[in-house]
């Protein structure tokens, strides 16, 4: 049921197609097992007869196998699809900040990990099905032969399940410790590839988190999934204790008196039972999987939730196209706090007063921790205000619009990402566009474009970032931010930058907010805003 909630609604059909051939297999095997014995005790009335039944209970259970596997393999894969892209719309409609707080770790392990033991627990479905059908159907058969001793076998069965649930009990809990260990392993792979040239040039460095972050980890991880596997082991060997001990019991209590249950109860009591290991073992194996796939969806629901508290609106195409003219953007008594750290300290931005213009160049200056990285996001949305509020034209930005709020501004972020291809950017006339801007950039001789996809990201990080202003450039946003991006940047281009490519932006009607802190170029902007300790201290005209 838990599984089922994440199901689209248009699955629920293949997905009840693929249980009912496993049903069917299950039948026709537990109706093989009562051919067989009826054969060996009776005299068929007819061999066409018995052959007719025996190829179509065969037949019977291949088809329904062969159709539960193929209709499981479409049913799980359509399932993983919605899932990731469910999970994937719902990660880039949260709050940034929310995301910050959830952790880049856990969500790359439950994308990865977690999806992936779904998908494995819904290809097992089927079998387990078809076992489950057989177990019913040789229970059937049992009853019609004695009901007293599938009693027995029934109480002894219900005897076994609770011991298996009390020795599995231990084994779900060291499984759920080693899920959480893969969220820190996550961590710490993150923490190797985005720590690679760190860790090359530190041979201690590198030492210690190999030792004490990755082996730690692995260890741990190695150590519970043991735990787990020794806690399953012990419970199979409870369950085939179990079994043996009801086939020998029965043998041992029929072979002084035959007659008293007759040979064809006895013989079918044995073949059943000798044939229901083969279900009671597959069932047994599926456990850890649907166990693994218990925490799976657990992680993924909770991620769901806490993914969806304080998510944003969502807005169509048209409407993040309409309303891109405007006159100014005011913050009045904006204010954003992280939590106190270890010492109880807070760092807080604001309160913020201060309006943008269209149309304008403004400066903003801080020394490093005064606040500007945390400004920009207030100031594009991607942080809410706790306090006080921003406003466009006089309109409160909230979350019903703050998706279209968004698309104002074209941002080159300090940490910036530098996609492959142009996404999201269209039009006949892209890659010309897109050549004459990299002629603009002097990167045309590194860079070639075809139908939106860039040759080749790997450049020095200047280059990098003059191909980020690539995509700012095609989008052609109202208003354009850059974090700190002439500081990658050789002189030559430092003076293209500021006396060139901005001008022609204010030019053209944008509004331009640069953090610099180059200011042999302050006497270019319109005003200077600076930030001190989150504070604004200054808010001055430079012309």
């Amino acid at each position: 049921m838990r599984f089922l909630s994440f199901v689209p609604t248009r699955s629920w059909i293949v997905a009840a197609a693929a249980v009912v051939g496993g049903l069917v297999a299950g039948a026709c095997s537990a109706g093989f097992i009562a051919l067989v014995n009826t054969a060996l005790h009776h005299a068929t009335p007819s061999r066409m007869l018995l052959s007719l039944a025996f190829v179509a209970l065969v037949a019977g259970k291949i088809a329904g196998q062969s159709t539960a596997r193929l209709l499981l393999n479409r049913f799980t894969q359509e399932t993983l699809a919605v899932l990731c892209g469910d999970l994937s719309r719902k990660i880039l409609s949260t709050p940034l900040r929310h995301l910050e707080q959830i952790g880049i770790p856990r969500i790359l392990a439950t994308l990865t990990d977690d999806i992936a033991w779904i998908g494995w627990a819904a290809q097992n479905v089927p079998t387990v099905a078809t076992n489950v059908a057989i177990l019913a159907g040789c229970g059937i058969y049992l009853g019609w032969l004695s009901w007293r001793l599938l009693l027995l076998l029934a109480l002894a069965m219900l005897v076994g399940a609770i011991g298996y649930r009390i020795l599995t009990t231990r084994a779900y809990r060291a499984l759920q410790q080693a899920r959480d260990t893969r969220d820190a392993l996550f961590h710490h792979f993150r923490t190797l590839t985005e720590g690679m040239k760190e860790l090359k040039l530190h041979a201690d460095r590198r030492e210690a988190f190999l030792s004490e972050r990755i082996a730690a980890s692995t260890d741990a991880l190695a150590r519970h999934s043991l735990i787990g596997v020794r806690h399953q082991i012990v419970a199979d060997v409870w369950t085939q204790c179990l079994f043996y001990g009801l086939i020998g019991g029965l043998l041992i209590a029929t072979s002084g008196a035959p007659g008293s249950l007759g040979g064809e109860r006895v013989t079918g009591y044995v073949l059943a039972t000798l044939y229901l290991m083969g279900p009671v073992w597959g069932l047994l194996e599926a456990w850890p999987i649907f166990a693994r796939a218990r925490i799976a969806l657990e992680k993924v629901r909770d991620l769901g939730i806490s993914l969806v508290a304080d998510s944003i609106e969502s807005v169509s195409a048209g409407e993040r196209e309409r309303g891109q003219a405007w006159e100014q953007i005011d913050l009045d008594g904006a204010t954003f706090s992280y939590p106190p750290d270890v010492e109880g300290r807070a760092f807080q931005l604001g309160p913020v007063d201060l309006t943008l213009r269209r149309g304008e160049l403004v400066f903003l200056v801080g020394g490093n921790g005064s606040g500007k990285s945390t400004f920009i996001k207030l100031l594009t949305g991607l942080y809410s205000p706790q306090l006080g509020e921003i406003r466009l034209d006089g309109r409160s930005v909230t979350d019903k619009n703050r998706e279209q709020y968004h698309q104002y501004f074209s941002v080159v972020f300090s940490d910036f990402y530098l996609f492959d291809s142009l996404l999201g950017l269209g039009g006949p006339d892209l890659d010309p566009r897109a050549r004459r801007y990299l002629v603009d950039l002097e990167l045309h001789r590194k860079i070639t474009i075809k139908d939106g996809t860039l040759s080749t990201t790997a450049l020095s990080q200047g280059q990098r970032k003059r191909l980020a202003l690539l995509t700012a450039f095609l989008e052609d946003r109202p208003i354009y931010i850059f974090d700190e991006w002439a500081a990658d940047q050789d002189a030559h281009y430092r003076e293209v930058f500021y006396t060139r490519l901005l001008p022609e932006l204010q030019a053209g009607g944008k509004t331009i907010l640069v953090i610099s802190h180059d200011d042999r170029y302050y006497h270019l902007a319109d005003r200077i805003v600076k930030l001190e300790y989150g504070r604004l201290v200054a808010d001055t005209r430079a012309r």
